[in-house]
């Protein structure tokens, strides 16, 4: 090996404390629990109250900006104290899984399924993942095999293929309803289906759904599907009307309707 007198060494400089390193991970670690908990957790004494309070404010205001723009609704449900408190709460004793700035609302609705914190709305989860599901829907980039697909293939004999971006979902609680004015503390008697979808145009839309077309979307989704017009007989068999051309032609009717709003794609080539 080559060496060149002229070169310094590569030692500890003089003067270096080899303690720094540990005390640097202490400050920061103090430093972060207080950004995380001012009222209980003391501000590093190295540190000046002016400048924390920068620091302070910074992240909690990012943080409580965030949640508030992706959950409108459940924002308006409370009282500036009562927010805030909330908010603190994840702030201060939640820790997130990813530190991926999309998915802070993702880890939002993780920490109400943990924490519970609002008995006074008990449908605040299902609600919470409502408000989500749109940006979730955004940020989806399944990709669709368009030549395994014929868009134009006749609905009632082939297997109708859904579009990856058409989500069938199902509240217990009226979550399209709620609002300051109407907060229910039981659940109905009926579900609530809701479909949302992300059409060609990338243009989002929520529908709800009856129990029916429900029953249908679910149907046409399992992989073992023959064709459409087994999934219409079955509902036809459950509803007890296994022969009436009402429900076969209603449910034709949906299905033409699934294709014209990008829910349905075509048939499967085969």
């Amino acid at each position: 090996m080559n060496t060149n007198s002229n070169l310094p060494e590569l030692s500890v400089k003089e003067g270096f404390d080899p303690r720094l390193p540990d005390k640097m991970g202490k400050l920061q670690q103090q430093f972060a629990a207080h950004i995380r908990d001012p009222d209980q957790q003391p501000a590093p004494a190295e540190i000046e109250d002016r400048r924390m309070a920068i620091y302070r404010e910074l992240f909690y205001n990012n943080i409580e900006g965030f949640i508030s723009g992706s959950f409108p609704v459940i924002r308006k449900l409370f009282e500036d104290v009562e927010w805030h408190q909330l908010v603190r709460g994840f702030f201060r004793d939640y820790r997130c899984h990813t530190p991926l700035f999309p998915e802070i609302p993702r880890e939002f609705i993780r920490f109400l399924e943990q924490k519970n914190p609002c008995d006074d709305k008990p449908f605040l989860v299902e609600l919470a993942h409502y408000e989500w599901v749109e940006m979730a829907l955004e940020l989806d980039d399944s990709s669709i095999d368009i030549s395994k697909i014929d868009p134009d293939g006749d609905l009632l004999i082939g297997k109708p293929v859904l579009s990856p971006h058409a989500w069938l979902l199902r509240y217990e609680w009226p979550v399209h309803k709620i609002s300051p004015d109407y907060q229910p503390m039981e659940t109905p008697e009926q579900a609530s289906f809701i479909l949302i979808n992300r059409n060609r145009d990338d243009r989002i839309e929520f529908t709800h759904l009856n129990q029916v077309s429900a029953r249908l979307l679910e149907l046409l989704g399992i992989e073992d599907t023959v064709n459409g017009s087994s999934c219409l007989q079955q509902i036809a068999n459950e509803l007890g009307r296994p022969d009436d051309p009402l429900v076969l032609q209603t449910g034709k009717d949906l299905l033409l309707g699934f294709r014209q709003q990008d829910i349905i794609l075509g048939v499967c080539r085969i």
